[in-house]
């Protein structure tokens, strides 16, 4: 069966991220204060074929920690959709 591996990699909450504070201060210069503490982050979108969701969100978890997230400097929360 296909299914589809929604995958946000964040920067962990104690590293600072010098993405979203340079997007934060360029929408207070611009008026807009009441959005603060902008993370910038990743999403990625798998396709896998498995047996099962449980296969599905196995073989997803193993990329992203082999591959697609730097466990030391970020975290994953993985979302899987049947096809």
């Amino acid at each position: 069966m296909n299914y589809t591996a929604q995958i946000t990699i964040m920067p962990l909450k104690e590293l600072l991220d010098p993405q979203g504070k340079a997007v934060n201060e360029s929408l207070h210069r611009l008026g807009i204060s009441a959005i603060d503490q902008v993370r910038i982050g990743k999403h990625i979108t798998l396709q896998i074929e498995a047996s099962d969701e449980k296969q599905a969100h196995t073989l997803a978890d193993e990329a992203c920690r082999k591959v697609l997230c730097n466990q030391v400097m970020e975290s994953y929360s993985i979302s899987i959709n049947a096809q």
